[in-house]
């Protein structure tokens, strides 16, 4: 587990406080390109233009706002923005244990790892067997950057799993979805649990591949070794970071397509 930690702290529940590290758990598996000018190769840059006016604005003249209605904007300011967020912490606190079964999947939003931190390997270890063998997964809120999570952490193949989870008032119920007026008679319900019991397996997901993303890197690695890729003229080099070396993240996605089984 050697990628870089997101966010450090400490588990607290009780009188216990573990150490841990946040890391990423997934990744999205989307092949990203570039935008080039077609001309000189150059990487195409975002800019904030007034269409009003048709010019550039440069940041000092940004503001936000809130839209209320068709060109309709309530203007808020970082400090105003500062006033409402949620105070920096480094603890995630479980404020509740439930069944984790309890949870629909609809709730999840994403998965990362806590691993622990030094000092912290025999409290981590002793936590992830107690709720493997209950079943059980923690309820807790925490802060990372300006925002205050809901999350559950969970025992997963020997680690522990945090999963953000959506509020409440973000999930969307839609009560026309279920059809009305349906009726459905025993024989098509039989029919249809037939069926189902015939398809039934264990979930693998390493039966199943990304194939688009397979297919894309294998023809950027094939295309690579045919031609020679083209080259960006040199510009000046501004502050910050500039766009990633196309042939070192070919080599990294190759890399991690062939690790994975």
């Amino acid at each position: 587990m050697a990628e870089q930690a997101m966010w450090s702290g400490t588990i607290s529940f009780s009188l216990v406080a573990i150490p841990v590290n946040l890391v990423m758990a997934a990744e999205s598996g989307r092949v990203s390109f570039r935008l080039l000018h077609g001309k000189d190769y150059s990487p195409l840059v975002r800019r904030m233009v007034c269409p009003k006016e048709e010019t550039i604005i440069p940041p000092d003249e940004i503001i936000r706002g809130y839209e209320i209605g068709p060109g309709k904007y309530v203007l808020i300011t970082d400090e105003e923005l500062e006033s409402v967020s949620p105070e920096r912490s480094r603890t995630i606190e479980i404020v509740e244990f439930i069944d984790i079964k309890e949870v629909d999947s609809i709730y999840y939003d994403h998965p990362y790892y806590l691993v622990p931190a030094k000092g912290g390997e025999k409290s981590y270890r002793l936590l992830v067997e107690v709720m493997h063998r209950t079943n059980k997964a923690g309820l807790a809120k925490f802060v990372m950057g300006e925002r205050e999570y809901l999350v559950a952490i969970k025992s997963t193949e020997g680690v522990l799993a945090l999963i953000t989870l959506h509020y409440s008032d973000e999930i969307l119920h839609d009560e026309d979805i279920s059809p009305k007026g349906v009726n459905v008679d025993e024989d098509e319900k039989r029919r249809m649990k037939k069926n189902i019991k015939e398809r039934m397996a264990e979930f693998r997901p390493d039966k199943y591949a990304n194939e688009r993303r397979k297919k894309i890197l294998a023809l950027l690695k094939k295309k690579v070794k045919e031609k020679a890729p083209v080259k960006a003229p040199e510009l000046e080099e501004e502050e910050g970071e500039g766009p990633p070396d196309l042939m070192a993240a070919l080599e990294e996605s190759m890399r991690k397509v062939k690790k994975r089984p």
